[in-house]
């Protein structure tokens, strides 16, 4: 592949994510509910429960399109687009270990807090519910 091409396909993928991340990041946002941060883990809880078959099958959508999501984040701290909102909707999206601790920690930041408030704001949602830091 030559170097033209490599930056003509560098340029469209920068293209791609920076369209992308003005429809799809808010969108994802707009459709939390307003206490996601506090009850998603009940929520969880109760999808691990279901058949293994559907379980399985769930995981792997959501981590799939979690992960996609957030290389995409990655590449638009360095690219045109909303890098950290589209990487803490990744991390929302999927199933890991460790998942609730580093989405405490990230949502503990009163920047983040408005920014996804500003987000729900703009569709004319209610704004998100926060665990107080003591809990």
């Amino acid at each position: 592949m030559s170097h033209t091409a490599m930056l003509q396909l560098l340029g469209l993928f920068s293209l791609v994510t920076f369209v992308g991340s003005l429809v799809a990041v808010p969108w994802l946002i707009g459709r939390m509910q307003p206490d996601y941060f506090v009850t998603h883990w009940h929520r969880v809880n109760d999808r691990h429960r279901r058949h293994p078959a559907l379980a399985v099958a769930i995981w792997l959508a959501r981590n799939g399109i979690g992960l996609c999501l957030l290389v995409a984040g990655i590449a638009m701290l360095f690219l045109p687009g909303q890098g950290l909102l589209t990487m803490l909707v990744a991390i929302c999206m999927m199933d890991v270990p460790g998942k609730r601790r580093l989405l405490d920690r990230l949502i503990g930041y009163d920047s983040i807090q408005t920014a996804l408030n500003w987000v729900r704001r703009k569709q004319g949602k209610e704004e998100f519910v926060f665990r107080n830091r003591d809990d």
